[in-house]
């Protein structure tokens, strides 16, 4: 079950969560799995969250990374309004760009919020006993891969609870040649999700798929909803459907758990 903010409000209730869904996360049908895969986990573990609902709109990151800096603050102030009426003292995210951009760009603008990333809070809940495996791991002996996303990693400097989350499953984890802080954009950030590809030999995306490909791993982890985007269309290019899953590890832990 799923609370809408405004419904909470009118019975004077407040969770201790409000869940940013995003646009990726709100309108993406492939993306649409993640949100609903991390809200199972709030509900397994008796989190009291809610969700905005139809009054969430886009922060505004692709309007900013474009150049539009109208459109960016109009967004902007448009959310800060609502969250600042709700009262939200505490945001989680499954979108790195929605989690830097609240976190670190809205405070200049009046709206200061306790931000976290769902991979944080799941490491959070796994390192405090919420979030319990099943004990026959599906994963033991499978090699996974994560890809670190720019605005989780470089820009913010969260590089393991991603990793000790995937621990959890018990799986070898092995890194790709570009991770951590050499990580390798998957192409969508800085608006380029929206714009045509720039002249080159090579789409980064598929760049980057090769780099998983050459690791044997078979599972693509990522916590990033663009990069879930920009991996889909790299593995189909690369024909790797079938051999590569590609999963958010929102996904991963809440098909794990007891």
């Amino acid at each position: 079950m799923v609370k809408v903010l405004s419904e909470m409000a009118a019975a004077g209730e407040s969770p201790e969560i409000l869940f940013w869904v995003g646009c990726a996360g709100s309108f993406d049908q492939r993306v649409q799995r993640i949100t609903k895969a991390f809200a199972d986990i709030l509900n397994k573990t008796n989190t009291s969250f809610a969700i905005l609902g139809s009054e969430e709109a886009c922060t505004g990151d692709p309007a900013r990374r474009a150049g539009n800096e109208f459109v960016f603050q109009m967004l902007a102030y448009q959310n800060i309004q609502t969250l600042n009426n709700y009262n939200i003292k505490k945001i989680v995210t499954t979108c790195p760009h929605c989690f830097n951009t609240i976190k670190n760009e809205y405070p200049v603008l009046g709206g200061s919020y306790e931000v976290i990333h769902h991979a944080t809070l799941l490491q959070e809940m796994i390192k405090a006993g919420k979030i319990k495996m099943k004990e026959a791991g599906d994963f033991k002996g499978k090699k996974i891969t994560y890809h670190d996303s720019c605005y989780l990693g470089r820009a913010n400097g969260i590089y393991e609870a991603p990793r000790e989350v995937l621990q959890a499953l018990d799986a070898d984890l092995v890194e790709m040649k570009s991770c951590r802080t050499k990580g390798l954009c998957c192409g969508a950030g800085g608006g380029q999700m929206f714009k045509e590809d720039e002249p080159g030999d090579k789409r980064i995306n598929v760049a980057r798929t090769e780099e998983a490909i050459a690791t044997g791993a078979s599972v693509v982890a990522a916590a990033c909803p663009f990069c879930m985007i920009m991996w889909e269309d790299g593995v189909k290019q690369k024909g790797k459907e079938a051999e590569i899953e590609l999963k958010d590890i929102a996904e991963l832990i809440n098909e794990r758990m007891v």
